[in-house]
């Protein structure tokens, strides 16, 4: 099937981009016995060094430990950023023109920053101007330049999100007698989840990697920081990146497993079942959100 942007290829250019697809398999597969062949002679990845993951101390000291506190930092940024970022997201979308302005320079402000600098400011005003201790200090600052930075970044998808749905459901509601408050929350919102939500999961994995930051920087004990102390105590510098790699892949794997089994649910509970709506629906929407009061306000005259 062929489309604006792309032509349904012929068999000429199946068979070339079939070749080109194998050629790149074989280089990478080729580049991959190398790196293993490179470590092997320095001794990298002899048994001896895969034996302390092997055993329950290295999982109950280092791993998890750090595993579990980049979970805690994630979920806490996830948690305040996506509230934060749809309300600046709506508010960017917003009648009034200050409203407009203030959100828009919050979200390009913070989404210019590197999130990495933001740790870094954020866990120097804690130091400076808060009575945060010292051992809470490294998460405080870690989910403080998360939330800003994505927050920021979830704004943008959300505003996209939004403008992309059709412009006859803002009119279609519209005519109904819906106010712009219910138009967003009953008709709009509801709608762009779906579409947004593959982006959205794309900036909740971007959290989770991005908590390895505050490791590096200021001493945030998260799942690469503790990997950094495994090694050191047991000379094993290649197999523990190799075992952190796989945790990363398998947290973000289930993550966006998950998402893919939300979409399809949201998508299935949101086909139309070719009803119409009736003016004694529209009457009680309207009647939940102002007491009754049906046709009144900005937009509320049919």
């Amino acid at each position: 099937m062929s489309s604006v942007l792309y032509d349904t290829p012929g068999p000429r250019a199946k068979l070339r981009n079939t070749v080109l697809s194998v050629i790149f398999f074989v280089l990478l597969a080729l580049v991959v016995v190398w790196a293993w062949q490179k470590m092997d002679e320095k001794n990298q990845l002899t048994s001896a060094l895969w034996k302390p993951f092997t055993e329950s101390e290295a999982w109950t000291t280092y791993l998890l430990p750090g595993l579990a506190n980049t979970l805690k930092a994630a979920a806490l940024a996830m948690v305040i950023a996506l509230p934060l970022g749809a309300v600046l997201g709506i508010s960017r979308l917003s009648d009034h023109r200050w409203v407009r302005g203030v959100a828009g320079t919050i979200v390009e402000f913070f989404r210019a920053i590197p999130v990495l600098l933001l740790m870094l400011f954020a866990n120097e005003f804690y130091a400076r101007s808060t009575d945060v201790t010292p051992e809470d200090r490294p998460l405080y600052a870690v989910v403080t330049g998360l939330v800003l930075y994505n927050a920021a970044v979830l704004a943008e998808v959300v505003r996209a999100g939004i403008l992309a749905l059709p412009r006859g459901q803002t009119e279609a509601a519209y005519a109904i007698g819906l106010r712009k408050g219910q138009t967003m929350s009953s008709i709009l919102l509801p709608q762009a989840v779906t579409a947004m939500l593959p982006a959205i999961v794309s900036q909740l994995v971007v959290i989770v990697k991005d908590t390895a930051l505050g490791g590096v920087m200021i001493g945030f004990t998260e799942l690469l920081n503790s990997r950094g102390t495994l090694a050191a105590n047991y000379a094993n510098v290649i197999p523990s990146f190799i075992v952190v790699a796989v945790m990363f892949i398998i947290l973000n794997f289930i993550l966006t497993s998950f998402a893919s089994w939300l979409e399809r649910r949201l998508r299935r509970s949101k086909r139309s079942t070719g009803a119409v709506l009736g003016v004694e629906k529209v009457d009680d929407l309207n009647a939940a959100e102002v007491g009754g009061t049906f046709g009144t306000g900005a937009g509320g005259s049919i």
